[in-house]
């Protein structure tokens, strides 16, 4: 074949691939839509992805299982879910096309996927849960994006209020509206987001959220505006405790909290590891603990439990937050006063003796350290670890891919393969622990390692405080991974 035959047919070919990646798009947004079914890809979202988003995830899912799967693989595997009357779910298309290419026996994708998802067909019926966000700074505000960005049929979860403080008049629902609607670091909202003057309210995508203020949780009645047993989402970090959370409990139309930040007194959780331990029937106030805790715990679980760890230190390379100076000026805590965006600053993290709140194991075992860095999000938490018993770079990595793949950890844990990865890359992944496998170090005997673990301080961590606020809620789907 000559040069200009072989250019033609891969014109071809690639031709059939955006149009087949078309064909997958609708079919997901359809059983979005229409059947409250949710379609990821190796755990990563597809919806609102382009055509050219959507191919490099199926690039990264052929590396990740070292098995051929092409986008007309999982467009088959599609049409095959949309076939069937499933009820509302969450599936992984790329495991289940790849467990479809190891079942040599089994050609018919309908009937493959019809027996796969069997025990879907027992769950019971989820009841919506109304959300309020008190408080909406940048945790609040990507909850917000993705509270309202898969409402979908609104079987979930369903944003209901949002709770300032101060006056609320034109000129400050605008300015809601505008940090909502546009993010220096996340880029856009996809969606739509307009203001209600006479009401108090943002209209995201058509649905009307009211914007209530208060200066006191306790003095909100949120059953006048048809809000009812409610779950509020507090990130303002003003409440830290039981006593002052529980405030949240007296307002008329609460019924859980959840707090986007460690808690004294209540179960600080790292979705995955140890949400199954508290029952949301019997405990009213919750804890997503940090980002950080978020990022290391599922590493650190799955390390624990297949080799064992004696001892180690955390060091995180921290994105600079609100809670720093943007030029120098004072501060109540050392360092902290010097100018964000040009410092390095040396600074602590509870979030090695965090760790043993979910993990009771490693107390006493970690030391930890924090250096803020001039970023705007995008951390790395590096974990110099001693083993309990020997391993190889092929054996540590072969642990976390595994735990990447299967198990109780497959939301939490994202294995790497990308020799060139930087900060810059991980902003927007939906995994609150990025394994970087390329970066991995053993010491010679086995018995040390240094880990390298990415995470979206901003974004990984919402995605995890969603997690939770669905589980406490009772409103977990089933999911297939």
């Amino acid at each position: 074949m000559n040069p200009s035959e072989t250019y033609e047919k891969e014109l071809s070919f690639q031709a059939d691939r955006r149009r087949a990646t078309v064909a997958f798009i609708k079919i997901a947004s359809d059983l979005w839509y229409d059947n409250a079914i949710e379609l990821v890809l190796f755990r990563n979202q597809v919806m609102d992805r382009n055509v050219s988003q959507i191919l490099d995830l199926h690039e990264y899912a052929e590396g990740f299982v070292e098995k051929p799967i092409s986008i007309f693989d999982t467009v088959e595997i599609a049409q095959a879910i949309k076939s069937l009357n499933l009820p509302p779910s969450k599936l992984d298309i790329g495991k289940l096309t790849y467990e479809y290419h190891l079942e040599e026996s089994e050609r018919n994708a309908t009937s493959f996927i019809a027996n796969k998802l069997k025990p879907s067909q027992s769950q019971k019926k989820i009841q919506p849960k109304d959300v309020v966000l008190y408080g909406f700074g940048r945790i609040g505000r990507l909850v917000a994006r993705e509270l309202m960005t898969k409402t979908g049929k609104g079987s979930q979860l369903r944003l209901r209020a949002i709770v300032t403080r101060g006056t609320i008049n034109d000129d400050i629902l605008e300015k809601r509206a505008s940090l909502l609607k546009s993010d220096s670091v996340h880029g856009d909202f996809t969606g739509t987001v307009n203001i209600d003057a006479i009401n108090n309210a943002l209209i995201i995508n058509g649905t009307t959220v009211r914007v209530i203020s208060a200066n006191a949780p306790e003095e909100i009645d949120y059953t006048i505006y048809g809000i009812n047993d409610a779950l509020v989402i507090d990130n303002t970090g003003a409440f830290r405790d039981k006593e002052q959370l529980s405030r949240h409990l007296i307002a008329k139309g609460v019924d859980r909290v959840l707090l986007t930040a460690p808690g004294k007194g209540i179960p600080n959780i790292v979705h995955g590891v140890n949400h199954k331990e508290y029952n949301p029937d019997e405990i009213k106030i919750f804890s997503a603990a940090s980002c950080t805790t978020n990022a290391i715990t599922p590493i650190l679980y799955a390390i624990d439990k297949t080799i064992g760890v004696k001892s180690g230190h955390l060091e995180t390379i921290h994105a600079y937050t609100n809670d720093q100076n943007l030029v120098d000026n004072m501060h109540s805590k050392y360092r902290r006063g010097r100018a964000a965006a040009l410092n390095m600053v040396i600074t602590e993290t509870g979030a090695g003796k965090a760790v043993s709140k979910a993990l009771p194991t490693f107390e006493g075992k970690l030391t930890s350290n924090a250096i803020r860095v001039p970023v705007p999000n995008g951390s790395l938490a590096i974990l110099n670890l001693e083993l309990s018993k020997k391993t190889t770079l092929k054996g540590i990595n072969g642990v976390f891919k595994k735990y990447a793949l299967e198990g109780a950890l497959v939301e939490q844990i994202k294995y790497s393969l990308n020799n060139e990865l930087v900060s810059s890359d991980i902003v927007g992944s939906q995994q609150p622990s990025i394994y970087d496998s390329n970066a991995t170090i053993v010491r010679k005997d086995g018995k040390n390692v240094v880990l390298y673990v990415w995470y979206d301080n901003e974004y990984g961590y919402s995605h995890q405080v969603l997690r939770l606020a669905k589980y406490i809620s009772k409103v977990r789907r089933y999911t297939y991974y």
